[in-house]
């Protein structure tokens, strides 16, 4: 059974990403990377991208995470911060803790193309 299945499928996802970006956007470590985005449009992006990457459907029509976020210039504060918030909103939403476990290894899969860390040669 996928991550998608196991936390209770496109509604649960909905409700991590509402509650999510409610944190991101109140943290003044990241806030300041969402002021000239489309918060609907990335909402949308976001449900589709976590729908996939947990196992549900692919409706993911995105770029891909080294694509997205190479302009941004993030650093591993920011990642953090927003590993922080994706927990608190799993844990908000009574998320199993071996649930939030496979999530976070899901996204620790792909730190190194959010940050742009050049790949191994």
């Amino acid at each position: 059974m996928s991550i998608f299945e196991k936390i209770g499928g496109e509604a649960a996802v909905n409700a991590a990403v509402d509650v999510f970006y409610r944190n991101v956007l109140m943290d003044e470590r990241i806030s300041h990377f969402f002021d000239s985005i489309d918060m609907a449009s990335q909402h949308q992006k976001q449900k589709a991208f976590m729908t996939m990457a947990f196992g549900g459907p692919n409706h993911y029509t995105g770029a891909d995470m080294r694509k997205a976020h190479a302009h941004m210039k993030l650093t591993e504060e920011h990642f953090t911060a927003v590993a922080e918030n994706l927990i608190a909103a799993l844990k908000e939403l009574n998320v199993a803790q071996e649930h939030i476990d496979e999530i976070i290894a899901v996204c620790l899969s792909v730190k190194d193309d959010v940050l742009n860390v050049p790949p191994a040669a």
